[in-house]
């Protein structure tokens, strides 16, 4: 299963917070992780509009994935996990981690 959660975040991000994110998120929805995680800065590598983070934690069963737009204050996350866990409570967590003022979520079942 794949959850999609992009939006306007009102939080300031940095790598810190994006740990942040990885640890809160899957101690709430009880996934298990089996490695740190990886987050990349992007700046001075590319164009203004590009600049932020790149960041991913991988799970016993599969992984999640963030990249944040830190000019345009946006960011896309998404949860690939074969094991069950709450989608809904998933969008809420993020919503109030990040402060989403305006967001999309998407769940694709495979």
């Amino acid at each position: 299963k794949r959850l999609l959660i992009e939006g306007y975040y009102q939080i300031d991000v940095a790598s810190e917070i994006v740990s942040d994110y990885f640890s809160h998120i899957t101690r709430q929805l009880n996934l298990r992780t089996y490695g740190e995680p990886v987050i990349h800065k992007t700046s001075g590598a590319g164009k203004d509009a590009n600049e932020g983070f790149d960041g991913f934690v991988p799970l016993i069963d599969s992984g999640i994935y963030i990249s944040v737009w830190s000019n345009s204050k946006f960011l896309s996350t998404i949860v690939y996990t074969c094991a069950e866990f709450d989608e809904n409570k998933a969008v809420q967590i993020a919503k109030d981690f990040f402060q989403l003022s305006e967001f999309e979520a998407a769940i694709f079942n495979c």
